[in-house]
């Protein structure tokens, strides 16, 4: 079994930084990919970001393109994702997800292990 808990989400006004951490346990990760998504009140959840374990490469969503940098530590078995010039289209709950598969990883149905979220609220 694998356990992921999402850490770091608040409320902050446009503009602001914050930097959400996701910390998994119950498996190695060294062949995993990590995603990040969100899910914003009424709308389906949508793909962020994604970084693939062995070999660190990483893809975003066209609306977080040059504002959100995902990272990982395989020491810790630790995702980040890292938001900057945060806007409030940008409120949502984040989810962390992970998978062994392969692919383009954009797609709820991929990913295997889910945690529980954590809420980014951003004021304007």
């Amino acid at each position: 079994q694998v356990q992921l808990v999402e850490s770091g989400g608040g409320l902050v006004h446009t503009g602001d930084s914050l930097r959400l951490s996701c910390a998994a346990s119950g498996r190695t990760f060294s062949s995993y990919a990590m995603g990040w998504f969100r899910q914003a009140p009424g709308k389906e959840r949508e793909f962020v970001a994604v970084i693939r374990w062995s070999a660190g490469s990483t893809d975003y969503a066209d609306s977080v393109k040059g504002r959100f940098t995902i990272s990982r530590d395989n020491a810790k078995n630790t995702v980040y994702l890292q938001m900057n010039s945060l806007k409030p289209e940008d409120t949502a709950v984040y989810y962390c997800a992970s998978t062994p598969a392969a692919g383009t990883l954009v797609r709820v149905r991929e990913y295997n292990y889910w945690g529980q979220g954590t809420q980014v609220t951003v004021s304007s």
